[in-house]
C-alpha cells in the first residue's frame, strides 16, 4: 500500500512512492491512496464514507509506504490531516519517504515523519528514505541501494 500526501495531482512524490513500493516488493502491484482527492473532505465535520474507506485501507495494510514532499522542513498538512483520522497503525509496517528540493531537509524524514508513524503504532524497521529531487534522474539506483538495506522480513 502507498499513501501519498502531496496536494498536487500526478506529482513526483506519487511516482517516487510507487517506484519505492515496487523496489521493496517487485512482484506486487501497489495499491495507492493519493490524498489529492481528499483535500476538501479532510477538514469536514460530517462523517465521510469515502474518507473512512481510505482510512480503513491504510490501517489494514501489511506494508505501507508513506510519502510526502517536504513542505516547510516537514511533511504536508494534507498528510497530517489524514493521519489525524487514523486511529492506529498497529500491525502495519511503515516505510517513511520524503521528496525534497534540497539535501538540507534530509533529516526531516527521521525527525518528523518517522516519529509520527511510530506514535500511531506502526512498526518502522528502517530509517526513512529522503529523495532529493536532483536524484530522481537516478531513482532506480537510489531505490535499489535503499531496498537492499531493508530487513528481509520487509522485502
Amino acid at each position: 500500500m502507498v499513501l501519498v500526501g502531496n496536494p498536487r495531482p500526478a506529482s513526483r512524490t506519487h511516482a517516487v512512492a510507487e517506484r519505492a513500493a515496487r523496489a521493496v516488493a517487485p512482484d506486487a502491484v501497489p495499491e495507492t491512496v493519493d490524498l489529492t482527492g481528499f483535500a476538501d473532505r479532510l477538514l469536514g465535520r460530517d462523517p465521510d464514507p469515502v474518507l473512512d474507506e481510505a482510512v480503513s485501507r491504510v490501517t489494514s495494510a501489511d506494508l505501507l509506504v508513506v510519502a510526502s514532499p517536504t513542505y516547510k522542513g516537514t511533511y504536508t498538512g494534507l498528510l497530517k490531516a489524514f493521519l489525524d483520522r487514523v486511529p492506529s497503525l498497529t500491525g502495519v509496517t511503515a516505510l517513511p519517504l520524503l521528496v525534497m528540493g534540497s539535501p538540507r531537509h534530509a533529516l526531516a524524514v527521521e525527525v518528523h515523519l518517522r516519529p509520527l508513524l511510530v506514535e500511531l503504532g506502526a512498526t518502522v524497521p528502517t530509517p526513512g528514505l529522503a529523495v532529493v529531487e536532483a536524484d530522481i534522474v537516478r531513482l532506480d539506483e537510489v531505490l535499489a541501494a535503499w531496498a537492499v538495506r531493508l530487513p528481509e522480513a520487509v522485502r
